[in-house]
């Protein structure tokens, strides 16, 4: 299936690129096409995603730390190996609790997380 925006193939750790968001979180795009989207997202304790909302559908990994994790009217504590799925247009956010990284996965693609 040929689509209109694809990534490369592979990404490496090392040679990819994170984009400052602000000074507690970084974020790293490793793959995407149309309907798939994965992204780390770096955080340092006290950092925020703040509640917010849209369309995709989002299952975050907890691949380090400990965050709280805030989705419609629920709250829980999510470590290291944990992780937490998000429907579409539902409110939901994070607070850092020790430094950490997600890694998000949307479906289709967040577009506005692309720089043409």
């Amino acid at each position: 299936m040929e689509t209109k925006q694809t990534s490369k193939i592979y990404y490496k750790s090392d040679s990819t690129e994170w984009e400052k968001i602000d000074e507690y979180i970084d974020r790293q795009i490793v793959g995407y096409d149309e309907s798939v989207m994965m992204v780390n997202v770096r955080f340092k304790k006290g950092g925020i995603g703040y509640k917010h909302k849209h369309p995709h559908i989002q299952v975050t990994y907890v691949a380090e730390g400990k965050f709280e994790v805030n989705i419609g009217e629920d709250i829980s504590i999510l470590k290291k190996g944990d992780s937490f799925f998000v429907p579409s247009n539902v409110l939901h956010g994070v607070e850092c609790l020790e430094d950490g990284i997600l890694v998000d996965v949307f479906s289709p693609f967040r577009e506005d997380f692309i720089k043409y």
